[in-house]
């Protein structure tokens, strides 16, 4: 039988959660919930999520400072769930890690589509594909696996979180071709996901925090257009 995927559900409204448990419950996922910063910290190694729903206004550690704890040790999938739409809010949330961000009243169905869509993204497989179905791209001191979720720079691994992941995995598949921040919004996140193009300068900066630029490839601004991986022979 195959293992019911784990949420677990962060929210201080009881009432809130357990709605969200029986959106999830009847889509076949096995879901945890618990009502503050501190609980969730204590319960995400034993319980061992395959996403976490996270509410940003809790008591005591707030959703932002448990994305940073998380983030710290773990790139398991978070989605920041919040009462507030503006735009800083968002940018912070996915600065910190969150891999998708949704405000509050949500539709059911949206909330269980995006659970999925971010589970989708983040399937690391567990046994290495055969070389010829593999997604892999090598420069020299990087290697990125989009079939195993892996990178290795200068021969350490990175941790990343899927989306930053695919975002340097697409660029890197076509060096030196320059993409507009809206082709790649819809490339990595897909139509489903209502943002704004700052969204990717976000994952931009991230990636450029772990991975420097390299004397033969480096990650471009195209000033007034979008970015590009750069390669110099």
């Amino acid at each position: 039988m195959v293992a019911k995927q784990k949420i677990l559900i962060v929210d201080d409204d009881a009432n809130i959660a357990e709605l969200i448990s029986l959106y999830l419950t009847k889509e076949c996922f096995e879901t945890m919930m618990v009502h503050d910063g501190e609980e969730a910290l204590f319960v995400f190694d034993s319980f061992g999520p395959n996403l976490i729903l996270l509410d940003l206004m809790l008591p005591g550690i707030d959703g932002y400072q448990v994305c940073r704890e998380i983030r710290a040790k773990s790139a398991t999938p978070i989605i920041m769930l919040s009462a507030k739409g503006e735009v800083f809010d968002k940018v912070l949330g996915l600065e910190l890690g969150a891999d998708d961000y949704i405000i509050k009243p949500f539709d059911s169905k949206e909330l269980v589509a995006r659970v999925k869509a971010v589970l989708r993204r983040y399937q690391p497989a567990k046994q290495e594909a055969p070389k010829s179905s593999a997604k892999v791209v090598e420069y020299p001191e990087l290697v990125i696996n989009q079939t195993n979720y892996s990178v290795l720079y200068k021969g350490v691994p990175v941790d990343m979180p899927p989306k930053e992941l695919e975002l340097l995995y697409f660029l890197a598949s076509s060096p030196n071709q320059v993409f507009t921040r809206e082709q790649l919004l819809d490339h990595i996140w897909g139509y489903e996901y209502i943002g704004d193009t700052r969204t990717v300068d976000v994952h931009i900066k991230r990636l450029r925090e772990k991975i420097k630029d390299h004397p033969s490839w480096s990650l471009s601004t195209v000033w007034g257009i979008g970015y590009k991986f750069e390669t110099r022979g």
